[in-house]
């Protein structure tokens, strides 16, 4: 049987699924913090800091009680949180570790190949050296064993013993044991995960099901597209064998887009339909999102659900942007009504708000710009900043 999803509960549904529909004053404990990201999957971490870094802002946005050195425990000194790759670097728990050591085996057998094209033959002439001198002597930084004729050129320019550690960490050689003004701090992996974690297996067959299932639950429906991009561990024709093996287990889903295309046909599990009632309307604040929150990763989806065309512009040329080079998504409970372009001076402690864009339709009244300005506070002291500067002429 194929069941129809309106617009309006695929929104609902996906938003809770994101951990956007929780009070977000409510106090969330460490542990709360360590349930948040298991539900979310993942938080994606980013140098950029605009305003604040985006897995900080990732989590604040969720719930405004977030304390970041809550974050630092859970991951430089519990073990419960450790530092790898889904579609970037991300934030993940630690019990997901028993299957991240199928990527492992993935990479090893892709990077040297890759890494050889892009840095010549010879590029891994370095890491014996490396292996043994963190073994030897412990967790260390790529700055501290950088050679001494080496000419940085960013990340197309790794020194030879940086190349051996990024290799050795996407490998599972290597852990991220903590990060010192946001540069890895690179141990042995056995030092930083703890063996409850590290010393489990799961087999193929139990890691694909796993990809897929964890996948849908968290995107509440999807196609086996969507379901392979969630966590980027299996091909998307392995998402589709899953889906076809499991087909008495799932249900068919009709979504309704937003701006009047096509119906997509997408996939849910079995006990979805019955579950739809009990997601509850995601609060009426406005919240900032960060560009790279979970909720908006998927672009395309993006657009479909929300009718909200969105792509960072940090890399395209100042005179070419349509915005700005980092655009902060505002989300006004279950629509995103627009974008904004703002910055904190930590110097002069200030948030300052260059421009707002509404979407369509969307209207500046009274009430919606009061609540946009308790956000900004929000923002603002979360930022460690004192005040909110607008700027002449930021409602456009």
């Amino acid at each position: 049987m194929t069941n129809l999803l309106s617009n309006a509960d695929a929104r609902r549904v996906f938003i809770a699924k994101q951990g956007l529909s929780t009070p977000p004053n409510r106090a969330l404990t460490k542990d709360g913090l360590l349930q948040l990201i298991h539900d979310l999957g993942f938080v994606q971490v980013d140098s950029i800091q605009t305003v604040e870094r985006a897995h900080h802002q990732i989590l604040f946005s969720r719930n405004q009680t977030y304390r970041r050195e809550h974050l630092t425990s859970l991951l430089e000194k519990d073990g419960a949180l450790f530092e790898h790759w889904t579609h970037d670097a991300s934030i993940l728990p630690s019990s997901f570790f028993k299957y991240w050591k199928h990527k492992f085996v993935q990479q090893e057998e892709v990077l040297v190949e890759r890494w050889r094209k892009w840095q010549g033959e010879g590029f891994e002439h370095a890491f014996e050296e490396t292996y043994d001198r963190v073994v030897q002597n412990g967790a260390i930084l790529a700055r501290d064993i950088k050679a001494d004729d080496h000419v940085s050129g960013g990340w197309w320019n790794w020194h030879p013993n940086k190349t051996a550690l990024e290799y050795f960490w996407h490998t599972g050689k290597f852990a991220i044991a903590g990060r010192s003004n946001f540069q890895k701090i690179y141990d042995l992996v056995e030092r930083v995960i703890p063996d409850e974690f590290r010393e489990q297996e799961v087999s193929r067959e139990e890691f694909v099901d796993w990809a897929c299932r964890s996948a849908l639950t968290r995107l509440g429906f999807a196609t086996s597209g969507e379901i392979a991009a969630f966590w980027r561990l299996i091909s998307p024709e392995e998402a589709k064998a899953w889906v076809t093996a499991h087909r008495d287990e799932l249900t068919e889903i009709i979504i309704e887009p937003a701006l009047g295309g096509k119906p997509r046909h997408s996939w849910a599990l079995a006990e979805f339909p019955a579950e739809i009632a009990d997601f509850p309307e995601p609060p009426a604040r406005i919240r900032v999102l960060s560009p790279f929150d979970p909720m908006i990763r998927d672009r395309n989806r993006t657009e479909r659900l929300f009718g909200f065309f969105y792509r960072i512009e940090i890399f395209v040329p100042e005179p070419k942007r349509e915005y700005g080079y980092y655009v902060f998504p505002l989300l006004e409970g279950d629509k995103l009504i627009g974008r904004i372009d703002m910055k904190a001076d930590r110097k002069k402690g200030t948030l300052d708000v260059k421009r707002l864009w509404l979407e369509p339709g969307v209207r500046a009244s009274a009430g919606r710009l009061d609540r946009l300005a308790a956000e900004l506070d929000r923002v603002a002291r979360f930022a460690g900043v004192e005040r909110v500067i607008l700027a002449d002429g930021w409602l456009g």
